[in-house]
C-alpha cells in the first residue's frame, strides 16, 4: 500500500522550484544531455561546431529528459512511496501535486520536442518524441511486470549520442547507428549493478530488475559478466570501421576491461562491494570512451 503524503502549507516559491528540479531529476538529466552533445561533436564537421547549437540541443535536451523523469515519477508516486531512496520525491512528499506535474512536464515535453524538430530539423524531434514516448508508455509500466523492461528501456536510454549526432548532420547513417549500439549494450551492465546494489528497496516498490528470476544468484552475475564482455568490442566498432583512430580504440577497450574485473569478481564472490565497483565503472566507462571518440577526430 502506497504512503504518499500531503506536508502543511503554504510551500514557497523557492521549494516549488527545488521540486521540480526534483521532479525533473536535473543531475542525471545532465548525463544525457552530455551523451547528446558529445554525439553531436562527433557528427559536426571540422571546423562547423556551433556553440548555439550546442546551448539549443543541451537545453532541449533536458526539457525532453526531465519531463521523461517527471511522468515516470507520475506513475510511479506508489511505488515510490515503498522504497527508501524514492521516499522524498516531491510527488510522495506532497510538495508538487501530480496534476502540477503532468502540466509541467508535459510542457516541458513539447517545447524541447519543438526546439529538436524546429532547430536541427524532423528526423532529431522525431527521435527525441520517441524517445520520451518509449521511456514513459513502454518502459515505465514494464519495471513492474517483467524483467525484459531493462531491455525496452535501453532503445530510449540509448538515443542521446545518436540524437546528437542526427542533429550535427540532419541525417542517420553508421556513424549515430554505432554510437547507438555502444551506449545500448553499455546500460545492461551499468543497470543491473544498480539493481544488484538497490535489490531490496526494489522489491519493496514491487520492481524486479535483476536479470534472473532468482535475484541475487548466479545465473544473475552471469548475464552481467556476459554483457559486460560485449561492452569492449561493441566499443571497438567506431574504429572497425574508420571513425576514430588508435588512441580511441584503446581508450575502449581499457575502459570495457575496467568494468569487467569488477564483473568477474561479482561472479565468484556475488559481493556488494563488487556490483558497487561494477555500478561507479560504468559511470566513467561511457563518458570516457564517447570522449575520446571526440579527441579522436580533431
Amino acid at each position: 500500500m502506497s504512503r504518499v503524503r500531503s506536508i502543511a502549507l503554504p510551500i514557497t516559491f523557492a521549494q516549488k522550484v527545488k521540486a521540480v528540479a526534483a521532479l525533473f531529476k536535473l543531475r542525471l538529466a545532465s548525463l544525457v544531455v552530455m551523451s547528446a552533445v558529445l554525439g553531436y561533436l562527433m557528427g559536426a564537421p571540422a571546423g562547423e561546431v556551433s556553440l548555439v547549437s550546442i546551448g539549443w540541443l543541451a537545453l532541449a535536451g533536458t526539457l525532453v529528459t526531465g519531463a521523461s523523469n517527471a511522468l515516470n515519477q507520475v506513475l510511479e508516486v506508489g511505488p515510490d512511496s515503498l522504497m527508501k531512496r524514492t521516499a522524498q520525491r516531491p510527488l510522495v512528499t506532497g510538495v508538487l501535486g501530480i496534476p502540477e506535474a503532468v502540466v509541467i512536464a508535459s510542457l516541458a515535453g513539447a517545447a524541447g520536442t519543438l526546439m529538436l524538430w524546429l532547430v536541427f530539423g524532423r528526423l532529431t524531434g522525431i527521435l527525441g518524441l520517441l524517445s520520451l514516448f518509449m521511456y514513459v508508455a513502454l518502459y515505465t509500466p514494464l519495471k513492474r511486470i517483467t524483467p525484459w523492461s531493462v531491455l525496452v528501456g535501453a532503445f530510449p536510454g540509448a538515443f542521446p549520442p545518436m540524437l546528437g549526432f542526427v542533429a550535427a548532420t540532419g541525417q542517420f547513417g553508421l556513424g549515430p547507428g554505432l554510437l547507438f549500439a555502444g551506449q545500448f549494450m553499455w546500460q545492461f551492465p551499468h543497470f543491473w549493478a544498480i539493481a544488484w546494489v538497490l535489490h531490496d528497496d526494489y522489491k519493496q516498490g514491487g520492481f524486479h530488475l535483476l536479470p534472473s528470476m532468482g535475484g541475487r544468484d548466479r545465473s544473475s552475475t552471469f548475464l552481467i559478466l556476459v554483457y559486460t564482455l560485449f561492452t569492449i568490442p561493441i566499443g571497438m566498432l567506431p574504429w572497425a570501421f574508420g571513425f576514430v583512430g588508435t588512441g580511441a580504440l584503446i581508450t575502449a577497450i581499457v575502459a570495457g576491461l575496467v568494468m569487467v574485473v569488477p564483473a568477474m569478481r561479482l561472479l565468484l564472490t556475488h559481493d556488494m562491494a563488487d556490483a558497487r565497483r561494477l555500478m561507479f565503472a560504468s559511470f566513467i566507462y561511457l563518458p570516457t570512451i564517447q570522449l575520446a571518440y571526440v579527441l579522436d577526430r580533431v
